[in-house]
Protein backbone atom coordinates (compact mmCIF):
# COMPACT_ATOMS: atom_id res chain seq x y z
CA UNK A 1 0.00 0.00 0.00
CA UNK A 2 1.06 3.22 -0.67
CA UNK A 3 2.19 5.51 2.49
CA UNK A 4 0.75 8.33 3.75
CA UNK A 5 -3.04 9.09 2.77
CA UNK A 6 -3.01 8.35 -0.91
CA UNK A 7 -5.24 5.31 -1.30
CA UNK A 8 -4.18 3.20 -4.47
CA UNK A 9 -3.98 -0.17 -3.77
CA UNK A 10 -1.26 -2.75 -4.12
CA UNK A 11 -1.47 -5.56 -6.98
CA UNK A 12 -0.56 -8.28 -4.30
CA UNK A 13 -4.19 -7.35 -2.62
CA UNK A 14 -6.19 -7.94 -5.50
CA UNK A 15 -9.39 -10.02 -6.47
CA UNK A 16 -9.74 -11.14 -10.01
CA UNK A 17 -12.61 -10.65 -12.37
CA UNK A 18 -15.98 -12.66 -10.52
CA UNK A 19 -15.44 -16.21 -12.74
CA UNK A 20 -18.88 -18.30 -14.22
CA UNK A 21 -20.23 -18.38 -10.54
CA UNK A 22 -20.32 -14.37 -9.68
CA UNK A 23 -17.89 -14.59 -6.62
CA UNK A 24 -14.09 -12.73 -7.46
CA UNK A 25 -11.32 -14.88 -6.23
CA UNK A 26 -7.75 -13.57 -5.06
CA UNK A 27 -4.65 -14.00 -7.46
CA UNK A 28 -1.45 -13.17 -7.85
CA UNK A 29 0.12 -10.10 -9.56
CA UNK A 30 1.00 -13.10 -11.71
CA UNK A 31 -2.52 -13.56 -13.01
CA UNK A 32 -3.27 -10.11 -13.85
CA UNK A 33 -0.19 -10.01 -16.08
CA UNK A 34 -1.02 -13.66 -17.76
CA UNK A 35 -0.62 -13.31 -21.59
CA UNK A 36 1.81 -10.48 -21.68
CA UNK A 37 5.48 -10.81 -22.89
CA UNK A 38 8.31 -11.28 -19.98
CA UNK A 39 9.95 -8.66 -21.17
CA UNK A 40 6.28 -6.16 -20.83
CA UNK A 41 5.78 -8.13 -17.39
CA UNK A 42 8.70 -6.77 -15.94
CA UNK A 43 8.28 -3.45 -17.17
CA UNK A 44 4.51 -3.39 -15.58
CA UNK A 45 5.63 -4.81 -12.21
CA UNK A 46 8.54 -1.75 -12.34
CA UNK A 47 5.57 0.71 -13.03
CA UNK A 48 3.51 -0.59 -10.14
CA UNK A 49 6.89 0.16 -8.30
CA UNK A 50 7.40 3.40 -9.18
CA UNK A 51 3.92 4.37 -8.18
CA UNK A 52 3.81 2.74 -4.61
CA UNK A 53 6.72 5.01 -4.09
CA UNK A 54 4.91 8.11 -5.45
CA UNK A 55 7.78 8.49 -8.65
CA UNK A 56 5.27 9.03 -11.21
CA UNK A 57 7.77 10.72 -14.09
CA UNK A 58 9.74 7.25 -13.70
CA UNK A 59 6.01 5.06 -13.84
CA UNK A 60 5.05 7.28 -16.61
CA UNK A 61 8.18 6.47 -18.51
CA UNK A 62 8.42 2.91 -17.59
CA UNK A 63 4.97 2.18 -18.85
CA UNK A 64 5.73 4.43 -22.28
CA UNK A 65 8.06 1.31 -22.88
CA UNK A 66 5.85 -0.87 -22.22
CA UNK A 67 3.22 0.69 -24.19
CA UNK A 68 3.68 -0.75 -27.91
CA UNK A 69 2.98 -4.47 -26.05
CA UNK A 70 0.14 -3.59 -24.25
CA UNK A 71 -1.27 -0.56 -25.15
CA UNK A 72 -4.97 -1.74 -24.37
CA UNK A 73 -4.37 -4.21 -21.64
CA UNK A 74 -6.75 -3.63 -18.79
CA UNK A 75 -3.64 -3.89 -16.08
CA UNK A 76 -1.55 -1.50 -18.28
CA UNK A 77 -4.79 1.09 -18.33
CA UNK A 78 -4.83 0.82 -14.47
CA UNK A 79 -1.33 1.62 -13.63
CA UNK A 80 -1.56 4.24 -16.26
CA UNK A 81 -4.16 5.45 -14.64
CA UNK A 82 -2.63 5.87 -10.99
CA UNK A 83 -0.09 7.12 -12.66
CA UNK A 84 -2.20 10.18 -13.87
CA UNK A 85 -3.54 10.20 -10.95
CA UNK A 86 -0.38 10.54 -8.79
CA UNK A 87 0.24 13.11 -11.43
CA UNK A 88 -2.76 15.10 -10.59
CA UNK A 89 -4.09 14.94 -14.22
CA UNK A 90 -7.59 13.18 -12.97
CA UNK A 91 -9.53 13.54 -16.36
CA UNK A 92 -6.92 11.42 -17.85
CA UNK A 93 -6.44 9.42 -14.84
CA UNK A 94 -10.59 8.35 -15.13
CA UNK A 95 -10.12 7.82 -18.82
CA UNK A 96 -7.24 5.64 -18.69
CA UNK A 97 -9.57 3.44 -15.69
CA UNK A 98 -12.64 3.53 -17.52
CA UNK A 99 -11.48 1.65 -20.41
CA UNK A 100 -9.44 -0.94 -18.15
CA UNK A 101 -13.12 -1.15 -17.12
CA UNK A 102 -14.71 -1.97 -20.07
CA UNK A 103 -12.02 -4.40 -20.92
CA UNK A 104 -12.26 -6.36 -17.61
CA UNK A 105 -15.82 -4.80 -16.17
CA UNK A 106 -15.87 -6.34 -13.17
CA UNK A 107 -12.61 -6.26 -12.06
CA UNK A 108 -13.06 -4.71 -8.12
CA UNK A 109 -9.21 -3.51 -7.93
CA UNK A 110 -9.93 -1.11 -10.94
CA UNK A 111 -13.51 -0.04 -9.75
CA UNK A 112 -11.46 0.57 -6.37
CA UNK A 113 -9.01 2.98 -8.37
CA UNK A 114 -12.07 5.01 -9.87
CA UNK A 115 -13.57 5.18 -6.75
CA UNK A 116 -10.09 7.09 -5.42
CA UNK A 117 -9.89 9.08 -7.94
CA UNK A 118 -13.41 10.45 -8.02
CA UNK A 119 -12.92 11.11 -3.95
CA UNK A 120 -9.56 13.13 -4.61
CA UNK A 121 -11.96 14.97 -7.30
CA UNK A 122 -14.41 15.20 -4.82
CA UNK A 123 -17.05 13.45 -6.44
CA UNK A 124 -18.46 11.78 -3.16
CA UNK A 125 -21.81 10.30 -4.60
CA UNK A 126 -19.94 8.80 -7.88
CA UNK A 127 -17.08 7.66 -5.57
CA UNK A 128 -19.08 5.54 -2.78
CA UNK A 129 -21.40 3.84 -5.55
CA UNK A 130 -18.59 2.96 -7.83
CA UNK A 131 -16.89 1.52 -4.14
CA UNK A 132 -20.00 0.17 -2.93
CA UNK A 133 -19.92 -1.96 -6.43
CA UNK A 134 -16.25 -3.46 -5.21
CA UNK A 135 -17.26 -4.60 -2.35
CA UNK A 136 -20.31 -6.58 -3.62
CA UNK A 137 -17.36 -7.88 -6.09
CA UNK A 138 -14.99 -8.46 -3.47
CA UNK A 139 -16.79 -8.75 0.30
CA UNK A 140 -13.55 -10.36 1.15
CA UNK A 141 -10.96 -7.92 0.39
CA UNK A 142 -9.84 -5.23 2.73
CA UNK A 143 -8.46 -2.83 0.45
CA UNK A 144 -12.05 -2.27 -1.06
CA UNK A 145 -14.00 -1.59 2.23
CA UNK A 146 -10.75 0.47 3.22
CA UNK A 147 -11.03 2.63 0.00
CA UNK A 148 -14.90 3.12 0.99
CA UNK A 149 -14.07 4.15 4.41
CA UNK A 150 -11.89 6.79 2.93
CA UNK A 151 -14.19 7.82 0.59
CA UNK A 152 -17.29 8.13 3.80
CA UNK A 153 -14.33 10.02 6.07
CA UNK A 154 -14.31 12.58 3.00
CA UNK A 155 -17.74 12.94 2.92
CA UNK A 156 -18.28 14.00 6.62
CA UNK A 157 -19.76 10.69 7.19
CA UNK A 158 -17.19 9.29 10.61
CA UNK A 159 -19.76 6.66 11.59
CA UNK A 160 -20.70 4.92 8.40
CA UNK A 161 -16.52 5.46 7.37
CA UNK A 162 -15.81 3.54 10.98
CA UNK A 163 -17.92 0.65 9.91
CA UNK A 164 -16.17 0.37 6.65
CA UNK A 165 -12.74 0.10 8.36
CA UNK A 166 -14.14 -2.22 10.63
CA UNK A 167 -15.15 -4.31 7.99
CA UNK A 168 -11.55 -4.11 6.18
CA UNK A 169 -10.11 -5.66 9.80
CA UNK A 170 -12.58 -7.91 9.44
CA UNK A 171 -11.04 -9.04 6.58
CA UNK A 172 -7.50 -8.52 7.15
CA UNK A 173 -6.76 -8.16 10.90
CA UNK A 174 -3.10 -6.57 10.13
CA UNK A 175 -4.09 -3.71 7.72
CA UNK A 176 -2.20 -0.75 9.38
CA UNK A 177 -4.22 1.57 7.06
CA UNK A 178 -7.65 0.39 7.87
CA UNK A 179 -6.82 0.05 11.41
CA UNK A 180 -5.16 3.58 11.82
CA UNK A 181 -8.11 5.05 9.44
CA UNK A 182 -10.71 3.65 11.98
CA UNK A 183 -8.90 5.03 15.08
CA UNK A 184 -8.87 8.61 13.33
CA UNK A 185 -12.96 8.14 12.81
CA UNK A 186 -13.04 7.26 16.25
CA UNK A 187 -11.20 10.16 17.23
CA UNK A 188 -13.65 12.54 14.72
CA UNK A 189 -16.94 10.99 16.85
CA UNK A 190 -15.03 11.96 20.37
CA UNK A 191 -14.70 8.33 21.27
CA UNK A 192 -10.84 9.27 22.07
CA UNK A 193 -10.31 6.20 24.50
CA UNK A 194 -11.25 4.25 21.91
CA UNK A 195 -8.92 6.10 19.06
CA UNK A 196 -6.01 6.00 21.84
CA UNK A 197 -6.31 2.15 21.60
CA UNK A 198 -6.68 1.52 18.07
CA UNK A 199 -3.19 3.67 17.54
CA UNK A 200 -1.50 1.96 20.25
CA UNK A 201 -2.70 -1.51 18.65
CA UNK A 202 -0.82 -0.40 15.32
CA UNK A 203 2.59 0.83 17.21
CA UNK A 204 2.58 -2.79 19.44
CA UNK A 205 2.49 -4.38 16.22
CA UNK A 206 4.71 -1.68 13.90
CA UNK A 207 6.80 -0.11 16.90
CA UNK A 208 8.26 2.01 14.37
CA UNK A 209 4.97 3.40 12.62
CA UNK A 210 5.69 6.94 12.86
CA UNK A 211 2.36 8.14 11.26
CA UNK A 212 0.58 6.20 14.48
CA UNK A 213 2.56 7.99 16.96
CA UNK A 214 2.08 11.33 15.03
CA UNK A 215 -1.75 10.48 15.44
CA UNK A 216 -1.42 9.29 19.20
CA UNK A 217 0.71 12.58 20.24
CA UNK A 218 -2.32 14.66 18.58
CA UNK A 219 -4.95 13.55 20.56
CA UNK A 220 -4.18 16.49 23.10
CA UNK A 221 -6.19 15.11 26.15
CA UNK A 222 -4.30 11.70 26.09
CA UNK A 223 -0.75 11.47 28.22
CA UNK A 224 1.66 9.59 26.71
CA UNK A 225 3.37 6.80 29.33
CA UNK A 226 7.04 6.78 30.49
CA UNK A 227 7.57 3.75 28.48
CA UNK A 228 6.25 5.46 25.35
CA UNK A 229 8.56 8.62 26.31
CA UNK A 230 11.68 5.94 25.96
CA UNK A 231 10.42 4.55 23.05
CA UNK A 232 10.31 7.73 21.45
CA UNK A 233 13.95 9.06 22.55
CA UNK A 234 15.69 5.09 21.35
CA UNK A 235 13.19 5.56 18.05
CA UNK A 236 14.45 9.34 16.96
CA UNK A 237 18.19 8.31 17.69
CA UNK A 238 17.52 5.37 14.95
CA UNK A 239 19.88 6.34 12.12
CA UNK A 240 17.61 4.13 9.99
CA UNK A 241 14.87 6.58 9.81
CA UNK A 242 14.27 8.94 7.29
CA UNK A 243 14.08 12.43 7.51
CA UNK A 244 10.19 12.86 7.24
CA UNK A 245 9.60 9.93 9.61
CA UNK A 246 11.97 11.55 12.13
CA UNK A 247 10.70 15.05 12.03
CA UNK A 248 7.58 12.78 12.65
CA UNK A 249 8.27 10.93 15.57
CA UNK A 250 10.43 14.28 16.81
CA UNK A 251 7.21 16.41 17.17
CA UNK A 252 5.28 13.28 19.02
CA UNK A 253 8.57 13.20 21.24
CA UNK A 254 8.04 16.97 22.22
CA UNK A 255 4.30 16.19 23.86
CA UNK A 256 5.81 12.80 25.10
CA UNK A 257 8.62 14.63 26.95
CA UNK A 258 6.09 17.40 28.27
CA UNK A 259 3.82 14.58 29.32
CA UNK A 260 6.73 13.70 31.54
CA UNK A 261 7.46 17.07 32.68
CA UNK A 262 11.07 17.12 30.95
CA UNK A 263 10.25 20.42 30.01
CA UNK A 264 14.11 21.41 29.45
CA UNK A 265 14.36 18.32 26.71
CA UNK A 266 10.96 19.02 25.55
CA UNK A 267 12.24 22.78 24.33
CA UNK A 268 15.61 21.42 23.09
CA UNK A 269 13.68 19.02 20.85
CA UNK A 270 11.17 21.46 19.61
CA UNK A 271 13.78 23.71 18.56
CA UNK A 272 15.50 21.25 16.79
CA UNK A 273 12.71 19.34 14.91
CA UNK A 274 11.39 23.07 13.90
CA UNK A 275 15.22 23.63 12.68
CA UNK A 276 14.95 20.27 10.22
CA UNK A 277 11.51 20.85 9.26
CA UNK A 278 12.14 24.55 7.98
CA UNK A 279 14.45 23.12 6.03
CA UNK A 280 12.71 20.76 4.13
CA UNK A 281 9.58 23.58 3.32
CA UNK A 282 9.74 26.53 1.13
CA UNK A 283 7.89 29.84 2.71
CA UNK A 284 8.42 33.37 1.49
CA UNK A 285 7.31 35.43 4.62
CA UNK A 286 7.96 38.83 2.33
CA UNK A 287 5.82 37.46 -0.46
CA UNK A 288 3.06 36.79 2.12
CA UNK A 289 3.34 39.51 3.83
CA UNK A 290 3.11 41.39 0.48
CA UNK A 291 -0.22 39.66 -0.86
CA UNK A 292 -1.47 40.28 2.77
CA UNK A 293 -1.45 43.69 2.05
CA UNK A 294 -2.20 43.80 -1.67
CA UNK A 295 -5.53 41.93 -0.45
CA UNK A 296 -6.31 44.79 2.24
CA UNK A 297 -5.34 47.58 -0.46
CA UNK A 298 -7.64 45.61 -3.28
CA UNK A 299 -11.02 46.18 -1.06
CA UNK A 300 -9.80 49.27 0.15
CA UNK A 301 -13.13 50.63 -0.70
CA UNK A 302 -15.76 48.16 -0.90
CA UNK A 303 -16.91 46.69 -4.46
CA UNK A 304 -20.12 47.28 -5.77
CA UNK A 305 -22.07 43.92 -6.16
CA UNK A 306 -25.59 42.56 -7.21
CA UNK A 307 -25.73 40.54 -4.32
CA UNK A 308 -28.93 41.05 -2.34
CA UNK A 309 -27.97 42.02 1.11
CA UNK A 310 -29.18 39.48 2.99
CA UNK A 311 -27.56 36.88 0.43
CA UNK A 312 -25.19 34.31 3.07
CA UNK A 313 -26.84 35.36 6.22
CA UNK A 314 -26.77 31.54 6.41
CA UNK A 315 -23.10 31.06 6.87
CA UNK A 316 -20.51 32.19 9.36
CA UNK A 317 -17.43 32.50 8.74
CA UNK A 318 -14.68 31.54 11.89
CA UNK A 319 -11.44 32.84 10.78
CA UNK A 320 -8.14 32.72 13.27
CA UNK A 321 -4.45 31.48 13.55
CA UNK A 322 -4.16 27.78 14.03
CA UNK A 323 -4.43 26.79 17.77
CA UNK A 324 -6.26 29.61 18.38
CA UNK A 325 -10.07 28.31 19.69
CA UNK A 326 -11.53 28.29 16.39
CA UNK A 327 -12.68 24.53 16.93
CA UNK A 328 -14.04 25.44 20.17
CA UNK A 329 -15.72 28.44 18.78
CA UNK A 330 -17.09 26.00 15.81
CA UNK A 331 -18.51 23.43 18.89
CA UNK A 332 -19.98 26.23 20.76
CA UNK A 333 -21.98 27.40 18.10
CA UNK A 334 -23.05 23.76 16.34
CA UNK A 335 -24.22 23.02 19.96
CA UNK A 336 -27.16 25.78 19.22
CA UNK A 337 -30.19 23.39 17.30
CA UNK A 338 -30.43 26.12 14.28
CA UNK A 339 -26.42 25.45 13.52
CA UNK A 340 -24.28 23.02 11.47
CA UNK A 341 -20.85 22.46 12.19
CA UNK A 342 -19.50 22.00 8.87
CA UNK A 343 -15.43 22.61 9.54
CA UNK A 344 -12.43 23.51 7.75
CA UNK A 345 -14.01 24.00 4.34
CA UNK A 346 -11.99 24.13 0.92
CA UNK A 347 -14.97 25.37 -0.77
CA UNK A 348 -14.31 29.59 -0.46
CA UNK A 349 -10.79 29.17 -1.53
CA UNK A 350 -11.89 27.03 -4.98
CA UNK A 351 -14.61 29.57 -6.22
CA UNK A 352 -11.87 32.05 -5.49
CA UNK A 353 -9.58 30.06 -7.08
CA UNK A 354 -11.49 29.33 -9.73
CA UNK A 355 -12.40 32.90 -10.95
CA UNK A 356 -8.66 33.47 -10.93
CA UNK A 357 -8.08 30.42 -13.54
CA UNK A 358 -11.01 31.65 -15.69
CA UNK A 359 -9.72 35.49 -15.87
CA UNK A 360 -6.16 34.03 -16.05
CA UNK A 361 -5.07 36.31 -13.20
CA UNK A 362 -3.98 35.66 -9.66
CA UNK A 363 -6.30 37.14 -6.42
CA UNK A 364 -6.03 40.05 -5.74
CA UNK A 365 -5.46 41.17 -9.60
CA UNK A 366 -8.95 40.84 -10.66
CA UNK A 367 -10.75 42.36 -8.29
CA UNK A 368 -11.07 45.50 -10.01
CA UNK A 369 -12.02 44.51 -12.70
CA UNK A 370 -15.22 42.44 -11.30
CA UNK A 371 -18.54 43.82 -12.23
CA UNK A 372 -21.36 43.51 -9.50
CA UNK A 373 -22.87 40.42 -11.18
CA UNK A 374 -19.60 38.19 -10.93
CA UNK A 375 -19.71 39.12 -7.39
CA UNK A 376 -23.22 37.73 -6.65
CA UNK A 377 -22.45 34.64 -9.42
CA UNK A 378 -19.47 33.99 -6.72
CA UNK A 379 -21.63 34.12 -4.20
CA UNK A 380 -24.08 32.09 -5.33
CA UNK A 381 -21.71 29.23 -6.61
CA UNK A 382 -19.96 29.01 -3.09
CA UNK A 383 -23.78 28.46 -1.83
CA UNK A 384 -24.86 26.26 -4.20
CA UNK A 385 -21.60 24.20 -3.50
CA UNK A 386 -21.95 24.09 0.27
CA UNK A 387 -25.91 23.47 -0.06
CA UNK A 388 -25.71 19.98 2.15
CA UNK A 389 -24.65 22.07 5.28
CA UNK A 390 -28.15 23.23 5.23
CA UNK A 391 -29.99 20.43 4.71
CA UNK A 392 -30.68 19.44 8.34
CA UNK A 393 -30.48 23.25 9.98
CA UNK A 394 -30.62 26.64 8.89
CA UNK A 395 -27.42 28.03 9.54
CA UNK A 396 -23.73 26.21 9.10
CA UNK A 397 -19.61 27.33 10.27
CA UNK A 398 -16.96 27.49 7.68
CA UNK A 399 -14.07 27.77 9.95
CA UNK A 400 -10.91 27.33 6.91
CA UNK A 401 -8.04 28.50 8.35
CA UNK A 402 -7.27 30.72 4.84
CA UNK A 403 -10.84 32.48 5.23
CA UNK A 404 -8.97 35.92 6.77
CA UNK A 405 -7.91 36.45 3.87
CA UNK A 406 -10.92 36.61 1.62
CA UNK A 407 -13.31 38.27 3.97
CA UNK A 408 -13.51 41.45 1.75
CA UNK A 409 -14.50 39.01 -1.60
CA UNK A 410 -17.27 37.46 0.96
CA UNK A 411 -18.30 40.91 1.67
CA UNK A 412 -19.26 41.39 -2.25
CA UNK A 413 -20.09 37.95 -2.75
CA UNK A 414 -22.37 37.38 0.18
CA UNK A 415 -22.72 40.93 2.06
CA UNK A 416 -25.35 38.58 4.50
CA UNK A 417 -22.22 36.77 6.08
CA UNK A 418 -20.97 36.71 9.19
CA UNK A 419 -17.18 36.62 10.49
CA UNK A 420 -16.04 35.81 14.07
CA UNK A 421 -12.75 36.70 14.67
CA UNK A 422 -11.05 34.29 17.21
CA UNK A 423 -8.19 35.14 18.71
CA UNK A 424 -5.76 33.82 21.57
CA UNK A 425 -2.91 35.61 23.45
CA UNK A 426 -0.14 35.79 20.73
CA UNK A 427 2.36 33.82 22.78
CA UNK A 428 0.28 31.38 23.17
CA UNK A 429 -0.55 31.07 19.90
CA UNK A 430 2.72 31.20 18.58
CA UNK A 431 3.77 28.49 21.15
CA UNK A 432 1.28 25.92 20.15
CA UNK A 433 2.11 26.95 16.63
CA UNK A 434 5.48 26.03 16.94
CA UNK A 435 5.03 22.68 18.84
CA UNK A 436 2.63 21.21 16.49
CA UNK A 437 3.73 19.15 13.46
CA UNK A 438 0.73 19.84 10.60
CA UNK A 439 0.54 17.07 8.26
CA UNK A 440 0.77 20.11 5.37
CA UNK A 441 0.91 23.49 4.72
CA UNK A 442 1.00 26.22 7.59
CA UNK A 443 5.37 26.58 6.60
CA UNK A 444 5.48 30.10 8.60
CA UNK A 445 5.26 28.09 12.16
CA UNK A 446 8.43 25.95 11.73
CA UNK A 447 10.53 29.45 12.12
CA UNK A 448 10.25 31.98 14.98
CA UNK A 449 10.57 35.11 13.19
CA UNK A 450 8.68 33.97 10.39
CA UNK A 451 6.05 32.78 12.50
CA UNK A 452 5.63 36.44 14.31
CA UNK A 453 5.60 38.20 10.84
CA UNK A 454 2.51 35.88 10.13
CA UNK A 455 0.92 36.69 12.97
CA UNK A 456 1.62 40.54 12.53
CA UNK A 457 0.12 40.03 8.72
CA UNK A 458 -2.75 38.28 10.45
CA UNK A 459 -3.41 40.75 12.76
CA UNK A 460 -3.42 43.68 10.84
CA UNK A 461 -5.23 42.10 7.99
CA UNK A 462 -8.13 41.45 10.94
CA UNK A 463 -8.06 44.80 12.00
CA UNK A 464 -8.68 46.56 8.63
CA UNK A 465 -11.44 44.23 7.95
CA UNK A 466 -13.03 45.07 11.42
CA UNK A 467 -12.66 48.84 10.84
CA UNK A 468 -14.49 48.68 7.71
CA UNK A 469 -16.68 46.61 8.41
CA UNK A 470 -17.58 46.84 11.75
CA UNK A 471 -21.20 45.62 12.08
CA UNK A 472 -19.94 42.08 10.22
CA UNK A 473 -17.00 41.25 12.07
CA UNK A 474 -17.55 40.47 15.94
CA UNK A 475 -14.17 39.55 18.09
CA UNK A 476 -14.48 36.56 20.40
CA UNK A 477 -11.45 36.69 22.83
CA UNK A 478 -10.42 33.01 23.96
CA UNK A 479 -9.19 34.59 27.34
CA UNK A 480 -12.47 36.22 27.57
CA UNK A 481 -14.14 33.38 27.03
CA UNK A 482 -12.08 31.77 29.86
CA UNK A 483 -12.95 34.49 32.09
CA UNK A 484 -16.90 35.08 31.74
CA UNK A 485 -18.19 31.93 29.17
CA UNK A 486 -22.15 32.57 29.53
CA UNK A 487 -21.62 36.38 28.80
CA UNK A 488 -18.76 35.85 25.71
CA UNK A 489 -21.30 33.01 24.40
CA UNK A 490 -24.40 35.20 24.94
CA UNK A 491 -22.18 37.63 23.05
CA UNK A 492 -21.62 35.82 20.00
CA UNK A 493 -24.99 34.30 19.63
CA UNK A 494 -26.47 37.49 19.65
CA UNK A 495 -24.23 38.59 16.64
CA UNK A 496 -24.87 35.61 14.63
CA UNK A 497 -28.64 36.79 15.11
CA UNK A 498 -29.49 33.51 17.03
CA UNK A 499 -31.65 33.23 20.33
CA UNK A 500 -29.65 31.76 23.59
CA UNK A 501 -29.46 28.43 23.72
CA UNK A 502 -28.22 26.59 26.96
CA UNK A 503 -26.66 23.97 24.86
CA UNK A 504 -24.55 25.80 23.94
CA UNK A 505 -22.60 26.51 27.50
CA UNK A 506 -22.65 22.63 27.32
CA UNK A 507 -20.63 22.63 24.44
CA UNK A 508 -18.64 19.51 25.55
CA UNK A 509 -21.90 17.32 25.40
CA UNK A 510 -22.03 18.17 21.19
CA UNK A 511 -21.39 14.56 19.71
CA UNK A 512 -20.81 15.80 16.26
CA UNK A 513 -17.87 14.99 14.15
CA UNK A 514 -14.83 16.83 14.70
CA UNK A 515 -11.59 16.26 12.75
CA UNK A 516 -9.15 19.20 13.66
CA UNK A 517 -6.50 18.68 15.89
CA UNK A 518 -8.32 19.73 18.29
CA UNK A 519 -11.03 17.01 18.60
CA UNK A 520 -10.02 15.47 22.03
CA UNK A 521 -9.98 18.89 23.80
CA UNK A 522 -13.34 20.47 22.51
CA UNK A 523 -15.20 17.17 24.44
CA UNK A 524 -13.84 18.84 27.34
CA UNK A 525 -15.22 21.88 29.41
CA UNK A 526 -13.40 24.82 29.41
CA UNK A 527 -9.92 24.47 31.39
CA UNK A 528 -8.04 27.28 32.58
CA UNK A 529 -4.50 25.28 32.67
CA UNK A 530 -4.28 25.58 28.93
CA UNK A 531 -1.18 28.50 29.06
CA UNK A 532 2.27 26.64 28.69
CA UNK A 533 4.50 29.99 28.16
CA UNK A 534 5.79 29.79 31.47
CA UNK A 535 7.12 25.93 30.83
CA UNK A 536 9.18 27.37 28.50
CA UNK A 537 10.92 30.60 29.81
CA UNK A 538 13.93 30.29 27.15
CA UNK A 539 11.67 29.48 23.76
CA UNK A 540 9.17 32.08 25.12
CA UNK A 541 12.22 34.83 25.63
CA UNK A 542 13.11 34.10 21.51
CA UNK A 543 9.10 34.28 20.72
CA UNK A 544 8.83 37.35 22.81
CA UNK A 545 11.62 39.05 20.92
CA UNK A 546 10.58 38.15 17.85
CA UNK A 547 6.71 39.47 18.04
CA UNK A 548 8.20 42.63 19.26
CA UNK A 549 10.77 42.97 16.33
CA UNK A 550 7.30 42.17 14.41
CA UNK A 551 5.61 45.06 16.09
CA UNK A 552 3.31 43.07 18.51
CA UNK A 553 3.27 43.71 22.16
CA UNK A 554 3.02 40.03 23.56
CA UNK A 555 2.48 41.54 26.86
CA UNK A 556 -1.13 43.23 26.31
CA UNK A 557 -2.51 40.54 24.62
CA UNK A 558 -5.81 40.30 22.38
CA UNK A 559 -7.84 40.91 25.02
CA UNK A 560 -6.23 43.57 26.31
CA UNK A 561 -5.66 44.90 22.32
CA UNK A 562 -9.67 44.85 21.90
CA UNK A 563 -10.45 47.37 25.03
CA UNK A 564 -7.26 49.30 23.82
Amino acid sequence: MISGQDTLPPVHAVAHPADAAGAPRSVSVAARLAGLPARTTRLLREAQRAIEARRAAQAEEVLLRAQPACADHPEFLRLLGLTRHLQKRRGEALAALRRALELSPADPLILTNIGSVLRAAGEHAAAEATLRRACSLAPDLAAVWYNLGLALGADARPAEAADAHAQALRCEPDHVNARLAHADCLRTLGRIAEAAAGYRAVLRRAPRNARAWSKLANLKTVRLDADEAAMLDRLHADPALSADERMTIGFARVKALEDQERYADACAAVLAVNTAKRRQVQWDAAGFSQRAAEIAAAFATTPATASPDDLGSEVVFIVSMPRSGSTLTEQILSSHPEVEGAGELPDLAEVINGESRRRGLAFPAWVARARPDDWRRLGEAYLERTARWRSARTRFTDKALANWLYVGAVRAMLPGARFVDVRRDPLETCLSCFRQGFHRGHYYTYDIDELARFRRDYERTCAFWRERHPAHVHDFVYERLLAEPERQIRALLAFCGLPFDEACLRFHENRRGVRTLSSAQVREPLRRDTARAHRYEDLVGRMRAALLAAGIDPDRGPAAAESA
